[in-house]
């Protein structure tokens, strides 16, 4: 759903619909994005538009670069660990 509000606002039912969930389901996961400051809604009539917040990921991404360089380093540590485990066995 966030991937498709990267494009462009879109209604609940436009977001519900590659899934194969119901519209109560479908309108549950945008209230817990909504609630987190993910995606904001407005409501026209009886149509609800939900967009991406500004600036909604940017602390997601903040934090998954500070995540990449230990994650680097343990994969890093295990490719040292596997190619010398390949050596012991040759």
């Amino acid at each position: 759903m966030v991937e498709r509000l990267v494009r462009s606002p879109a209604s609940v039912s436009e977001l519900a619909q590659p899934f194969e969930m119901t519209l109560p389901a479908v309108v549950q996961h945008l209230a817990v994005l909504e609630s987190a400051g993910i995606v904001t809604s407005e409501k026209v009539g009886r149509v609800r538009t939900y967009q991406l917040a500004p600036d909604a990921l940017t602390v997601c991404g903040a934090w998954i670069g500070e995540q990449r360089l230990p994650a680097e380093r343990r994969l890093d540590r295990l490719a040292e660990f596997l190619d010398d485990d390949n050596k012991e066995k040759k």
